[in-house]
C-alpha cells in the first residue's frame, strides 16, 4: 500500500503494520490508522515517526523514553491492557512523544501520555500514566545529563 508522509514524501507500506488506536490520539481522535516508521537508514535510533495513514500532514515523532530514562516506569491497567490484548509485557512498544522545535537544545519528550503498542496485534492507545513526577516536558539534554550523572555516581560507589 502507497502512503504519503509529512516527511517521507510516497512511501510503500505493509498494510499489516498499520497500527488502530481505536480512541485515536489526544487532540486527534477522528484519526485512527498509523505506521511507525524508522527515523534513520536502518541505523539503530531511539527516534520514530508514527505517520497517519488516513491524513498526511499527521505524523508525531517519538523516542523510547528508556534510552535516556532506564527508571521510566508505566503500569497499565487492566482496562487498558484488556482493550491492547496483551499476552505478555514483552508484545509492548512504550515511546514518548517529542517536541522537536527550532533550538534542539529545548526537544522535550512527553512521560506523562506515552505512545503504548502492542506489537503482536498492532493495536495502540496513548495512555496517561498516573505518577505525578512525569510531566508533558522533559527536556532531552536534562534527561540525559541525569542518567549521565546517575551512572557516574552509581560507578563511583561501586568501587
Amino acid at each position: 500500500m502507497e502512503i504519503l508522509t509529512r516527511d517521507y514524501g510516497t512511501i510503500e507500506i505493509d498494510e499489516a503494520l498499520i497500527i488502530q488506536f481505536d480512541n485515536g490520539i489526544i487532540g486527534f481522535e477522528d484519526y485512527h490508522k498509523y505506521v511507525l516508521l524508522n527515523c534513520s537508514d536502518g541505523e539503530p535510533s531511539p527516534f520514530r515517526c508514527l505517520q497517519s495513514t488516513e491524513e498526511s500532514s499527521l505524523a508525531f515523532m517519538l523516542f523510547d523514553p528508556f534510552a535516556v530514562r532506564p527508571d521510566y516506569e508505566v503500569a497499565i491497567d487492566d482496562e487498558t491492557a484488556v482493550g491492547l490484548s496483551v499476552d505478555s509485557s514483552d508484545d509492548i512498544i512504550i515511546l514518548a512523544i517529542i517536541v522537536v522545535p527550532d533550538d534542539f537544545k529545548l526537544m522535550s519528550m512527553n512521560l506523562k501520555a506515552p505512545i503504548i503498542i502492542n506489537a503482536r496485534n498492532n493495536k495502540g492507545i496513548q495512555y496517561i500514566v498516573d505518577n505525578i513526577d512525569y510531566g508533558v516536558r522533559h527536556l532531552l539534554t536534562d534527561e540525559v545529563e541525569r542518567t549521565k550523572n546517575e551512572k557516574m555516581i552509581n560507578s563511583q560507589t561501586a568501587v
